[in-house]
Order: structure tokens, then C-alpha cells, then sequence
């Protein structure tokens, strides 16, 4: 039987399956850390502690984990700056809705309240990043605190953070905790009423378009018979596009700034649009519920209409609704619509998307650079993106499979996540290729997690795009009318740095040099990072661009012309020009 609390807490872990710890030690966390000693290690039946440079990538680690492998992963701080580290690390984790807990330390407790050295109330400061934030009180509470702790992040797919008072970790336990049975997952099937009602919306309409998110992600095989039920075109999310994408004669693209193809087109020229298992959040392009007719079908009946003015709401799992609508409602024929927006979508495809992928020309461009890591990436491999332009070019060039896994920040848009959810996916697969895509920024703000990779041999395969600005941003200032400022930074030779790690690396500026440095990268047993100067005036063209971001595009482009000294003038101009003539051309 544990001796301390700190060794209960660790025991119960151990019995709801976790494997590993990923944190920085400190002196309120001590007696957590020596508890995770003397279990062993995971090969033991214990459990490992993942040294990290930094809480944040602590957390990123972990929500990386958890994402991939279903199971309950954990990251722990010290009291103060330790834990504090951890928070936007566990916004990532419950945004993307995936059972992480968090150990966050905390002074003495006879201290707590007196301003004391590193006193912060992470019970309040943690409560909007997680389902479940508590504090132990007394070893009595303890059992019944983490029981409860766990219960949350893993039945809930959520973020659960326990604060525990450094000295009350050492304190003798008290009570036997009741073992850890795992719930099984539930459905909810959809109302019979509200069925009715969009069976009979559906039937009524001549133009339907589906447009799916993660959300079906268990339930591809429905969608997609769905989709040929109603001969219907159908769009995905960013984080949809792994679970979709692949072998779908009806997807015709993705929607949002990164987006791709003719979804956008689809949406705004069907009768029906059915949002299917997506909170996507950019309202802007969606279309307005006032004049298309939109249902949405989503298990969390809170997200139901809370973009766009929905017609049919309907709470309910995926596959068993699409399941009772297709009973219900009469196979379509008519494949004109369809037909229409795959013609343009082929189109888009072609004038837009595979532009630049086999350019010779110099800076390299990051589409010609992403199509080569794609082309020798393994069918399992998984891929992590950070975001801004890493997220683009995840979106638009990795070719999904039923393998293949995309990582990133989908929804808390954090810079700095693609190298530690990296080595989060490499721990818990270790015979498994993985491909994180950083850009110079993101890597830079993380940069000592290398360090990380290193000390545990991690084989994982960073590429680093980099051109020496913020791209996103910059493309962001341009379309808002705003010359680009402030967003560039000193050329870092990254390869360098990483040699000096001993990783495998290779900076390439040749396009010509990118085949066979990706191939050298991938077949290398250990950390290898290829540092490809990419050109800094390529732009991401949206799947469809409104007139307010074609004048914002020209207005910046006349201030950088006419303006500030530091805005570079009408070489500036020409250089975006040059860079981007070809998307230009086919808007």
C-alpha cells in the first residue's frame, strides 16, 4: 500500500493506464517525481518521467499523446512559474478535446494566502483551460479528488488539472483508492421528430451539399454512403481532412483561410447544407441561414447553431443519423450539382493548388518543398504542423490515407506546437515515422525542446520552412490593408544549431537538393532536422477571396509603393508579385 499521497496519486495513474509523465522536476514536485522513480519505469509496469525544456511543451507533449493513442497522457509544473508554464499547453489540449490531467504543485499549504515565495491560485488561474480543476485538502480527500480528476479527462475527453500542496504530497495516505474501471463509450441517437423534419427538408431540395468535420471521424463509411444517397458534394474541416479526405469520390475540398477547391462554392449555391460532425468556427464562410436552408448534426447539442442560423438542428451521433435519415428519404438521381462542383474543383486543383509544386525556381518554394516530404513520407506516417503556414501547407499537400495522422493546434492557434506534439507522437509510437512541419518562428520560440529530442534519441524528422518571417501574419497584414511590418527576422541557420545537437541535418536552398535530403532525413535512426530556406513572398491563396480582401491586398500593396521607408517600396511589390503570379492568375 502507498506510503505518501504523492505515492497513491502515482499508484492510481499507473491503474488508469498512464505510461508517462511529461514535466520539469522542482522542489513542491518532488515527491511526485520520487514516487514516479520507484516504480520502475513503463517498462516495469511503472511509469516514465519525460524530461521537457519547457512546461508548454510539457503540455503539448502530452495533448499529442492523448490525441493519438485515445488514453489518458499527464503533464506536471512546480508551484508558480512551473505550473504556470502549463496553460497554454492545456488550452490546446481542451480545445482539441483530448484526456489530458495536469499535476499542478503548489506552495506549502500553511503558506497559501500569505503572498509567499511563488504563490499563485492555480485552482482559479486553471479553471477556464480545464472540465475539472481541484485542490487536495487533506490526504483523506485525496483518493476521491484524482478518482474524480481522471474520470473527467477520460470519460469527457477533457483536461483535468489536480493542485497539490508540496508538503501535503508527503503526508501519510489514508483510505484505499477504488480501482479505475473504464467507461464504454456511449451514442446518442438522434430524436425521431427532428429526423422526420430534415428527411422531409432533404427530399425537398434539389442542391444539397455536406460539409463534415472531426466529428465523423468514426463514421467515414456512413458519410460517405450519404453522400451518394443524395449524389451530393461534400467539403471538410482542417480537422476533418484526415478522417474524410481520402478515397472520396465526393470531396470536393476545404473551407476557411486555409482552405482549398470548391466547398466554398458549394455551400453558397446549394439549397441544403448539412454541417456534419463540425464546430467549424469561421462564420464568414458559411452562408447565411436566412437565405439557404442549413441543418447541423453534431453529439454536443451545445454547439448546435451557434455560427450560422440552423434550420434543423439535430442532437445526435453521426453514424446513427445518417443512418435513420438514409431510411427515411428517397435516393437522388440528379448528379448535375455534383458534377458542376467537381468540374470545378479539378479546375482549382489544377490552376491553384499544384501551382508551384514542381518549381525549379530559387528562393525554394514551400509547396515544391511539402510535395517532396509527402511524396517520401511513410503511408503511417504522422504529421505534426505548426501553426500559420506549416498549417497550410499540412492542409493542402499531405495526401491523407486510412494511416496517416495530422497533428496541430486546430483550434487554440497556438505558434511553437508542432515540435512538441512531435516528440509527444514519437514517445507514444516509437517504431513509428514522424513528421514535424515547423516554421522558423514557431520553432524558434521552443527552440530548446531540441535539446528534449536529443537526450532521448527520439527518431522523429523535423523539416523547418524557413523564410525568415511570420508568413501568416504577413499575409494577414496584407489582406487587411496593412503593409508587413515587424514580422521579419535575422536568417537562423537551424541545421547548424541541430548539428551541434547531434541531429542529422542538412540546409537546403537548391530545389534541386530537396528529394534526396528528405530521403536522407527519413532513412536516418535517430533526430534529423532539414532546414529549406523557403521564399518569404509566398502567399497562401484562399479558396475564395471577397472583394474587401482584393482591395486590402491592393491598398497594402499602394502603401508599401508610396509609403514607409521600411515597408520596401516597389521592389517589395514586385518580389510578391514575382512570388505569386501564378495563383494571380488564376483568381
Amino acid at each position: 500500500m502507498p506510503q505518501n499521497v504523492a505515492e497513491q496519486i502515482v499508484a492510481q495513474l499507473i491503474d488508469a493506464g498512464v505510461k508517462r509523465i511529461y514535466g520539469i522536476v522542482g522542489d513542491s514536485l518532488n515527491p511526485i517525481v520520487d514516487a514516479v522513480r520507484r516504480t520502475g519505469g513503463a517498462a516495469e509496469g511503472g511509469i516514465d518521467w519525460i524530461h521537457v525544456r519547457h512546461e508548454e511543451a510539457a503540455a503539448f507533449a502530452a495533448a499529442a499523446d492523448a490525441e493519438l493513442t485515445g488514453e489518458l497522457a499527464v503533464c506536471a509544473g512546480s508551484c508558480g512559474p512551473g505550473n504556470l508554464h502549463l496553460i497554454n499547453g492545456l488550452f490546446d489540449a481542451q480545445r482539441s478535446g483530448v484526456p489530458v490531467l495536469a499535476i499542478a504543485s503548489h506552495i506549502p499549504s500553511v503558506q497559501i494566502g500569505s503572498g509567499y515565495f511563488q504563490e499563485t491560485h492555480p485552482e482559479r488561474l486553471f479553471t477556464e483551460c480545464s472540465d475539472y480543476c481541484e485542490m487536495i485538502l487533506t490526504p483523506e480527500q485525496s483518493p476521491r479528488v484524482v478518482g474524480s480528476a481522471i474520470r473527467h479527462a477520460t470519460a469527457g475527453s477533457a483536461v483535468s488539472v489536480i493542485v497539490l500542496p508540496g508538503d501535503l504530497a508527503e503526508h501519510r495516505s489514508s483510505g484505499a483508492p477504488a480501482p479505475f474501471v473504464p467507461a464504454r463509450p456511449g451514442r446518442v441517437a438522434p430524436d425521431d421528430r427532428t429526423v422526420a423534419e430534415l428527411a422531409a427538408a432533404i427530399d425537398e431540395a434539389e442542391k444539397i451539399t455536406l460539409f463534415v468535420g472531426e466529428g465523423a471521424r468514426d463514421a467515414r463509411d456512413e458519410v460517405i454512403a450519404f453522400a451518394e444517397h443524395l449524389q451530393a458534394p461534400m467539403g471538410h474541416s482542417l480537422r476533418g481532412k484526415q478522417w474524410i479526405q481520402y478515397d472520396n469520390p465526393y470531396d470536393v475540398g476545404m473551407s476557411g483561410l486555409l482552405g482549398y477547391g470548391a466547398i466554398d462554392h458549394a455551400m453558397h449555391e446549394t439549397d441544403l447544407l448539412l454541417l456534419v460532425g463540425t464546430d467549424f468556427p469561421y462564420d464568414q464562410f458559411l452562408p447565411d441561414g436566412a437565405t439557404t436552408t442549413i441543418a447541423q448534426i453534431d453529439v454536443d447539442a451545445r454547439r448546435l447553431g451557434r455560427r450560422a442560423g440552423v434550420t434543423h438542428p439535430v442532437h445526435g451521433d453521426v453514424g446513427l443519423t445518417l443512418a435513420a435519415l438514409r431510411a427515411k428519404t428517397a435516393a437522388k438521381r440528379d448528379d448535375r450539382f455534383l458534377e458542376h462542383t467537381r468540374k470545378r474543383y479539378r479546375k482549382a486543383m489544377t490552376d491553384s493548388v499544384a501551382t508551384y509544386t514542381d518549381s525549379d525556381a530559387q528562393p525554394i518554394h514551400p509547396e515544391r518543398a511539402m510535395t517532396a516530404i509527402d511524396r517520401a513520407a511513410a503511408p503511417d506516417a504522422v504529421f505534426t504542423a505548426d501553426t500559420g503556414m506549416g498549417n497550410v501547407w499540412q492542409a493542402r499537400y499531405v495526401t491523407p490515407t486510412p494511416q496517416r495522422r495530422l497533428l496541430a493546434s486546430w483550434r487554440h492557434g497556438s505558434m511553437a506546437n508542432a515540435l512538441p506534439h512531435a516528440f509527444g507522437a514519437q514517445l507514444a509510437y516509437p517504431d513509428r515515422q514522424v513528421i514535424a512541419i515547423a516554421g522558423d518562428g514557431g520553432l524558434s520560440m521552443l527552440l530548446g525542446e531540441l535539446i528534449t529530442v536529443a537526450a532521448y534519441d527520439l527518431p522523429l524528422n523535423v523539416f523547418v520552412f524557413n523564410n525568415s518571417t511570420l508568413g501568416m501574419v504577413k499575409a494577414e497584414m496584407l489582406v487587411a490593408g496593412f503593409p508587413d511590418f515587424g514580422v521579419d527576422v535575422p536568417m537562423v541557420d537551424f541545421a547548424a544549431v541541430a548539428t551541434a545537437l547531434g541531429f542529422h541535418a542538412q540546409r537546403v536552398t537548391d530545389p534541386g537538393d530537396l528529394d534526396a535530403a528528405v530521403a536522407a532525413a527519413l532513412s536516418h535512426r535517430g533526430p534529423s532536422l532539414v532546414d529549406i530556406v523557403t521564399d518569404p513572398d509566398a502567399l497562401s491563396m484562399p479558396a475564395s477571396i471577397t472583394a474587401e480582401q482584393v482591395a486590402g491586398f491592393g491598398m497594402s500593396m499602394a502603401k508599401m509603393v508610396l509609403g514607409a521607408k521600411d515597408s520596401g517600396g516597389v521592389g517589395a511589390v514586385i518580389d510578391t508579385a514575382k512570388s505569386n503570379i501564378k495563383h494571380i492568375r488564376s483568381l
